[in-house]
């Protein structure tokens, strides 16, 4: 199938609130509560048959505050498809579309530990990389470059992790951004 076909044959079956080209990559804004609907269709009727990625997108400051991209990808016709949906910061949920690709499981654990985003419907949501109990979501805006303590002596930082340090480093200087530019450690 010709992706222009695909693309009218979405806004045909959905109401399409944006359509975006760039670069030669179409991206369509839908309704969050039909997201799981008009990715079934897209799988199912336009052979979008692999889920590439599933990302969120924290817009701190605006309403709504929250938006979830879908990258889809037909092997069979080689195009790539994406979708965007907003949603508010008040009640950050959207269905799950791990039951249409096997896939969006972790990536949907993922956007839920990270953001806080939860996924209705889907068969394990529970945090990914942080422990259970942790009350934060780390890649939100809002979540301070430095940490938060925890009080979960055992299994964690009992105070803020640094910022210095790790496989680069960045040398404090007046100079300009070449000399400030991060390098690697160079143990002697």
């Amino acid at each position: 199938m010709i992706l222009a076909d695909a693309i009218a044959a979405l806004e045909k079956q959905f109401p399409i609130l944006a359509k975006k080209e760039f670069r030669n990559e179409t991206t369509l804004t839908v309704e969050s509560g039909r997201i799981a609907e008009v990715c079934a269709f897209a799988k199912n009727e336009l052979g979008f048959n692999s889920l590439a990625n599933l990302c969120s997108v924290d817009n701190f400051g605006n309403e709504p505050r929250f938006e979830v991209v879908y990258d889809l990808y037909s092997f069979a016709d080689n195009h790539y498809l994406r979708f965007k949906t907003t949603i508010s910061e008040d009640e950050p949920s959207l269905p799950s579309v791990a039951g249409i690709w096997n896939a969006a499981d972790w990536h949907e654990r993922e956007v839920y530990d990270m953001m806080g985003i939860r996924f209705n419907g889907h068969p394990d949501l529970r945090r990914i990389l942080m422990w259970d109990g942790y009350p934060y979501h780390p890649l939100r805006k809002d979540f301070p470059l430095g940490g938060r303590p925890s009080e979960m002596p055992d299994v964690a930082f009992t105070k803020a992790a640094p910022l210095e340090g790790g496989p680069f480093v960045t040398t404090p200087c007046a100079g300009g951004s070449k000399e400030r530019e991060p390098r690697s450690k160079r143990i002697e």
